[in-house]
Formats: structure tokens, sequence, C-alpha cells
């Protein structure tokens, strides 16, 4: 038989017995909230869940087929113009199908049929021979110059270019970005040199990325995030700072409040998107995400104690609501005025929800309530300022790339390496915000760098 453990039972209990139970009880408690928590009503990224374990939709599947549905639009590739095709080649019958007869002449419309073909891939080599002369005059010997732009290594602008991406945007290893250049583009590579080519990216990028840096504490608004890494056996955090036309990543050793003074400086005045991580606390003008507050909300609504689950469902109700004038303010039905007209009795709802979690005397409730009551000006900032948002989902987007490049690399083995990440991770989100092609542009740094000329930036024109 199941014992039930009441408080009438453990106050029959020596009061050192009293104390173990009490811990236990409290310890189970947590272990059985941990054990309910999903991607819905956690932090938890939604790669952690089975796909078999997701729920069912609310909403019947779909009768239909797979593929395109009857009706639907034609989707094919156009013909280029002919003088754009790399060959054209005239075929013409010679004989008739059906009698043999001979036939002759040229078809005004002929029907065209074009096939896309990868060229044989061949590097090209360019060879300087550096003549030594020996002077008549004096016998000294004197060594032809390289001209400007051609660099000291083997390795040329673009493919130093192509092998910092492989490794930092397509995300793969060392080993694999040199079987790479050696298999598809006959590039002859060892994990080595690709160890070198990182170098030579990083040095070629890192003024530009410093002028991002720079620029940060002139931001009125950022979103800022973190996430945990590795380098070498040393815990790590990533700290991504989002602006509104470019992205910086920095790469530290601590989570620490002190980061953010390093990079936005102790007078800094902007308004922050976050999380209610509480080294941010110290900036003062906040806008704490309401994405993070809906999974928090939903934990309540799943705790299996009714009064924490009706406060959790009274929460989600506003919740849903505010999330539904966002998107109507998002997409131009109405403007920053109307939502925050439409959001005034939401917003006194949601407090007066927060202040009866206060004051209900559940210790699951009161401590998360009281904390959201004593600040709710955090929770509302989007609402006097327009280029704040309630959530902090452009931070979690910027980040992603990053977590999916960690678990596969599991972080970091040097300074040199985690310098590496930050930077090309800080050019590549910046260039997706700016609508630039990322290859282009670092190919372009490298040049520069390689003809020691000014990196190109990425706050001119923007």
């Amino acid at each position: 038989m199941a014992l039930e453990i009441t408080e009438e039972l453990i106050a029959r209990q020596p009061p050192e017995a009293q104390a173990i139970i009490r811990a236990l009880l409290e310890r189970l408690a947590a272990l059985e909230a941990r054990l309910h928590q999903t991607p819905r009503n956690s932090s938890l990224p939604p790669s952690t869940e089975h796909p078999h374990a997701k729920p069912t939709p609310a909403s019947p599947r779909s009768r239909r087929k797979r593929g395109g549905q009857p009706g639907h639009r034609k989707h094919e590739r156009s013909l280029l113009p002919p003088e754009q095709c790399t060959d054209v080649q005239e075929l013409k019958p010679t004989n008739c199908r059906r009698c043999g007869t001979g036939l002759a002449g040229v078809d005004p419309q002929p029907w065209r049929h074009q096939v896309w073909e990868l060229p044989v891939i061949r590097p090209e080599v360019i060879e300087y021979r550096r003549h030594r002369l020996v002077c008549p005059a004096c016998g000294e010997t004197t060594c032809g110059v390289l001209p400007a732009g051609v660099p000291e290594s083997q390795s040329g602008p673009r493919l130093v270019a192509f092998a910092g991406l492989l490794m930092a945007f397509f995300r793969q290893s060392k080993r694999r970005t040199a079987l790479f250049l050696e298999t598809l583009l006959h590039q002859p590579c060892c994990p080595a040199l690709t160890i070198k080519m990182q170098t030579q990216v990083t040095a070629a990028l890192r003024p530009a990325y410093e002028e991002l840096a720079a620029a940060l504490p002139a931001q009125p608004c950022l979103g800022i995030d973190e996430s945990p890494t590795k380098e070498a056996a040393t815990k790590s955090w990533l700290w991504t700072f989002v602006a509104g036309v470019f992205t910086v990543f920095a790469w530290r050793r601590t989570r620490a409040a002190t980061v953010l003074t390093e990079m936005l400086r102790d007078d800094w005045t902007g308004v922050v998107n976050c999380d209610r991580a509480k080294m941010y606390w110290m900036l003062g003008r906040l806008q704490w995400c309401w994405a993070h507050l809906k999974r928090d909300f939903q934990a309540l609504a799943d705790s299996e104690d009714r009064v924490v689950k009706r406060l959790g469902h009274d929460l989600l109700r506003p919740t849903r609501v505010l999330f539904r004038q966002w998107s109507r303010c998002r997409d131009g039905t109405i403007g920053r005025v109307g939502l925050k007209r439409n959001l005034e009795p939401i917003r006194q709802t949601v407090e007066e929800l927060l202040l009866r979690g206060c004051w209900s005397g559940h210790p699951q409730l009161v401590g998360m309530c009281r904390e959201l009551y004593d600040h709710r000006q955090w929770l509302w900032t989007f609402l006097d300022h327009a280029a704040v948002e309630p959530t902090n989902n452009a931070s979690e987007r910027a980040l992603r790339h990053a977590v999916i490049w960690r678990k596969l690399s599991f972080g970091t083995q040097s300074p040199g390496g985690s310098r590496f990440v930050e930077t090309m991770l800080t050019v590549i989100e910046s260039c997706r915000q700016q609508g630039r092609n990322v290859f282009e542009y670092v190919t372009a740094a490298v040049q520069a760098h390689v003809a020691h000329q000014p990196t190109p930036s990425l706050l001119s024109g923007v």
C-alpha cells in the first residue's frame, strides 16, 4: 500500500527526521517538475524532444496527399537567352521519321532544351618567378618584388575566404574542409593548412569586427543573449548583441555583468531585449521577453497543483491576446498608438494576476510573481519605444547558427579558435541583416588585408 505523507505524519517525527523528510519532499517536487519540462514550458531547445513525444496538433490533419495539389501554379526554371549559354548546338533531322525522305531547312522556332552542368573544377595556379640579379657595380643581390595584392602564402584570397566560410558558415570541421577542397576543388590541402587560413581570415576581418563592437554603445536598442560553450576544457559563454543593422558576438570566460560593462560602458542609456537573467538588471532599461514568459506561464498551467494550474491558465489568456495584438501591429493593421490602447486592459489584467500570485502564499508562485510584479515596468517597455519588440527572438535567431555549430564542434580548442568563431559569426550575421553576399565581403576583406589596405566597413552605407 502506498503511504501518504501528510503534515500530521511529519509532525509525529523527531525534529531531525522532519527536516530530512521536508528536504526530500522538496527535492522530489523539483525532480518531478524537471521531468515534465518540454520546449513549450521551459527553455529547453525543440531538438531535445523526441518527434514521437510531441503532442497531437490542435487542428485536424489534412486528408490531402503530399506534393503539388491539382490546379497549383507550375514552377519551372526559365530558359536562359542563347547568348548566355556556354554552347549552343543545332540539332536538325536528316530524314523523315515516317517515310525516310531527306529533310532540309531551318525551324524558325526550334524546341529549346537546356542542360545545366558543373564545369570540371581545376584550381587556378599563377606562378611568379622572382629573379635574383647581382649588381655588376657592388655585387649586391636583388630579388624581384611580388606585385601588390599577391599573398606571401600559397593560398589566394578567394580560397582563404572560401575555406573560412566552409568552417564557420557551413559548420565543417578542419578535416572535412580539407577533404572538400581536395576532393571537389582538386586543391591540395590538409587540416594544418585550414588552421593557417583560419588565422588569415581572422586577421583580415578583425578590424571590421572591432568597428562593430565600438559602435554598440551608440545603439538605442539591443537584443542580448548568451549561450554556454567550451574553450578546450574551460567553460565559456558566447554572447550575442543584436542591433538594427548588425550583430556582434563575443566569446568570454564569464557570464557575469562585467561583460555588459565591457561591451556597452557604464553610461549606456539604451533599451535591452533580454530574458530575466539578473546580470541584465544593472542596465536599468529592459524589455523582458514575452516568449520566455509564455513558456513560464505554460509550466504553471502544466502543474498538478490546482492553485498553480489555475493561475497559469489565467496568465496564458491575456498573453495570447498580447501576441495577437502585436502580430496586428507588426503587419501594419494597427499602429503603436493603437497597440498601446488595445493592451491597456491586458496590462491591468496581467498585473492583477501577478498580485494574486504574490499573495497566494504558494511557494511555487510567490517568488516568481513577486519578481515580475516588482519589475512590471520591464514587461511593457515596448509600448513606449517604437524600436523595441516584446520578445527577444532576434537574438535567439542569431544564436541558433552558433548553437548548431557548438553541438557539432563541441567548442574551440584555443583562444585563436574562439576569436575566429566570434569574428566569423559577427560577419555572417551582419551580412545577412544587410543583405550582403558574405562570400564577396570576406573575399574583399582578405584581398584588402593582403594588399595592406583598410578593411571594408560593415557600417558604411547602412
